[in-house]
């Protein structure tokens, strides 16, 4: 029986709409999955905006899921139909000198699902095997639709490379700034702070790992940055926002030799920094993008970070205007919303 699949896109700004085509057979190297759980990222929301750098509208979205496997290829060992699953939604080349390396982070093609194809916001999505991933049976299927940003957050926390008795701080208290701040904690950081308006998701974050929170509207970050460090800065920092005002908070909470990492979308990408401190400070800043080989990290790190907590809604597919609605306002107090086709 030919498979109907119901896809949610961003047709344009602020306003979604579903379309229904059939699903065809998988290829050989194929695995189609009934979608259970799909979660809402934060590039998603960008899209929602019409505000993502990388990817024009309409679009389809949705690129953290889990479900069943219910048909695979003829050349698929990996996984076999029942098996409960989650997706590296990457797509690379293979051809290039860093896929042939095995960095296929570093991909010159490299794109994701949501901008290739159909996004996961359906009720079926085909994926290739070589991304295919069981579940633990630990893991719920709302909590399987959490491995892709707990891998982004991985992939942020080894660039890094935090070491023990590091101070850290994170700007932004989205879902990837509480798994990055958890992840720094785990990796042996002992003073992991993080920064956001929102007190809820600061007590999330505190929850989860963090030793100390930052509202803006309630104490300058810098000053609280003085208070950890004696004036000295931080050993790195985490920039989960997006935004001119952050990059520099993320630069110039530094101590010097430190090291910054960027991983927020810029829907304005042209900023301006003060380049002096490279200078002054010797500071390092670097870019952090998706995931490379950080995956099976992520579904280690599970049986240590309790990933479900960060899910504070649930809407059914048919709902998903409602969903990204409730994402983008500051009064829901969400942190993760997961979609159910």
């Amino acid at each position: 029986m030919e498979l109907i699949n119901r896809v949610g896109r961003v047709v344009e700004a602020g306003k979604v709409d579903f379309l229904e085509r059939p699903l065809g057979d998988p290829a050989p190297n194929q695995v189609i999955i009934k979608i259970v759980s799909s979660a809402i990222c934060g590039s998603d929301l960008h899209i929602f905006k019409g505000k993502h750098p990388s990817a024009p509208l309409p679009v389809t979205i949705g690129h953290e899921f889990s479900g069943d496997v219910v048909a695979v290829g003829s050349e698929v060992g990996k996984v076999k139909v029942g098996d409960r699953v989650t997706v590296e939604p990457v797509i690379v080349c293979g051809k290039c000198i860093a896929c042939k390396t095995g960095n296929y982070g570093y991909c010159e093609n490299i794109s994701f699902t949501y901008r290739k194809g159909d996004g996961a916001m359906a009720d079926y999505i085909i994926a290739e095997e070589p991304y295919v991933y069981r579940l633990p049976e630990h893991l719920s299927y709302d909590a399987g639709a959490l491995i892709e940003p707990l891998s982004v957050a991985v992939h942020a926390v080894r660039r890094a490379d935090i070491k023990m008795g590091e101070k850290v701080l994170v700007i932004g208290a989205g879902a990837i700034g509480i798994l990055i701040a958890a992840l720094c904690r785990k990796s042996g950081a002992t003073d992991v702070g993080v920064v956001d308006y929102s007190h809820k998701r600061l007590e999330m974050a505190l929850e989860m790992g963090a030793t100390f929170a930052v509202n803006p509207s309630e104490k300058d970050v810098y000053e609280a940055v003085y208070d950890v460090t004696g004036g000295i800065g931080m050993d790195k920092t985490f920039e989960c926002v997006g935004l001119e005002a952050t990059f520099n908070q993320a630069m110039m909470t530094l101590r010097k030799n430190g090291t910054a990492t960027i991983i927020g979308i810029f829907e304005n990408p042209n900023i301006t920094i003060p380049a002096t401190r490279f200078i002054t400070h010797e500071i390092k800043v670097q870019g952090s993008q998706g995931y490379c080989w950080d995956f099976p990290i992520a579904l280690e790190m599970t049986k240590e970070i309790d990933i479900e907590r960060l899910v504070t809604h649930t809407f059914k597919l048919q709902d998903l205007q409602q969903a990204l609605e409730t994402c983008l306002d500051r009064n829901s107090g969400a942190v993760k919303v997961i979609v159910h086709p």
